[in-house]
């Protein structure tokens, strides 16, 4: 018989997995109604939230380079869960169209995919490794459907073509830091031990390719319908 992961240990799906998707999506709906309905102190809660974003994500990531924590393969901030939220704090501090960009389509698409499929293999709450990755993952997500729910922003095919080129640079980025590095940040190296849907897509490199192709296609399909009601709305007679 196989040995099971100790009690404490996080496993998918147990409790602690569903409490964490019932608060990724109540925590979305609420961030989204209470935007709009406030737009009065817009910036201020935006703000306010980006404050947030930078409050537990830089002391972690602090702590990420202390001696005793250093591990070249996890430390540096270049998984692209890193790189959503530092997006997702420019964007709720500017409403920069290009950060927004990425947190739209990076918190729509790939952010959720990591926590329905989370690679984690760690202790359950309250450990550190635990709350880094959720509370990583969860305020991209809650950025995301702030800005285009709450605030009001929305993505436009230029936007959609950033966030496409900046990935895609991305990936070959990290598949050349990896072959150096010996690591596989963003799993571009190899899958995760853990089952994902990556899983689904074939093995190395083909995976890759499927999945660029996979989120091209599910970011078009985002950008569409408010491309379409922005071109109805100005083809409206005065």
């Amino acid at each position: 018989m196989g040995v099971g992961p100790p009690a404490d240990h996080f496993v998918p799906y147990g409790p602690s997995h569903w409490v964490l998707i019932v608060l990724l999506v109540g925590g979305s709906v609420v961030v989204a109604v209470f935007g709009h309905r406030h737009r009065d102190v817009e910036p201020g809660f935006r703000r306010g939230f980006a404050g947030v974003v930078l409050a537990f994500n830089v002391p972690l990531l602090v702590y990420r380079q202390l001696p005793a924590q250093w591990d070249i393969a996890e430390s540096l901030p270049l998984h692209l869960c890193d790189l959503a939220w530092m997006a997702a704090a420019v964007a709720l501090w500017t409403r920069h169209p290009l950060a927004y960009a990425l947190t739209f389509y990076w918190g729509l698409t790939l952010t959720p995919q990591a926590m329905i499929t989370p690679a984690l293999d760690a202790p359950d709450f309250p450990h550190v490794d635990f709350v880094e990755f959720w509370g990583q993952h969860l305020v991209v997500v809650w950025a995301a459907a702030y800005l285009t729910w709450g605030a009001g922003l929305r993505p436009t095919w230029r936007e959609y073509w950033f966030a496409a080129a900046v990935t895609c640079t991305w990936v070959v980025a990290m598949l050349a830091f990896n072959a150096w590095a010996g690591t596989n940040y963003g799993f571009v190296s190899g899958k995760p031990e853990n089952p994902s849907l990556l899983d689904l897509l074939g093995g190395w490199p083909w995976y890759l390719f499927a999945e660029v192709a996979l989120g091209l296609a599910a970011w078009a399909l985002l950008t569409w319908p408010w491309t379409r009601v922005r071109a109805q709305g100005m083809a409206k007679p005065c």
